[in-house]
């Protein structure tokens, strides 16, 4: 039985199964796209995703460990150098597979394996974070200057009204002005204090 291994034997030995997938990859890494039957591509995935991994360690021994396995030194450069860096920030999923259509001598599924290059969605939590951050530090700024205009409206509604009601008339009158009207407002004290 052959519980628990899920390597595909391709129909080879594991010797000729390992080169076959290391020049896969390698003409990935240099080509950005092979077409191959659907197993190989699955096969050939595992072993590339594997490499962008040493690739983002970027170690002397990341590389030495990657060249072992690709035999290509100038394939294992460009990996290291040009590939590695554009998946800086991505988790994993470096590559994909699309389907095309059954080859016609053997009807065995074709597809092609290349890099993903489009960049990540943001994840929706972090935009929400994102999003509920932002206006925290616009309410900031706001909540600063709203004492001032409550300290300037207190001031100016002490010394006009006479009579607890006139006190609450002039409020409502400055609720419902425009918000032009109350930006002139906090304009005409901003240059008092500047005259000041």
């Amino acid at each position: 039985m052959r519980h628990r291994k899920r390597t595909a034997k391709l129909g080879r030995t594991s010797e000729h199964r390992n080169l076959m997938l290391s020049n896969m990859v390698c003409s990935l890494i240099l080509h950005g796209r092979v077409t191959t039957t659907l197993a190989k591509a699955r096969a050939a995935r595992s072993v590339a995703e594997k490499m962008v991994t040493l690739g983002k360690r970027g170690s002397l021994h990341d590389r030495r460990l990657a060249i072992s396995r690709l035999h290509q030194a100038d394939a294992v450069h460009f990996l290291f150098e040009e590939i590695a860096p554009q998946h800086k920030e991505r988790p994993g999923g470096y590559t994909r597979i699309i389907k095309k259509h059954q080859r016609q001598g053997d009807a065995a599924d074709v597809a092609i394996l290349e890099w993903v290059t489009e960049a990540l969605p943001q994840d929706p939590k972090k935009a929400k974070k994102a999003k509920a951050t932002k206006p925290a530090e616009d309410k900031a700024p706001a909540e600063t200057e709203t004492p001032r205009k409550d300290e300037a409206t207190e001031g100016t509604a002490e010394s006009k009204a006479t009579t607890p009601g006139a006190a609450e008339t002039e409020v409502k009158a400055e609720e419902i002005q425009p918000e032009s009207a109350a930006e002139d407002k906090g304009e005409d004290a901003d240059s008092d204090k500047s005259k000041a």
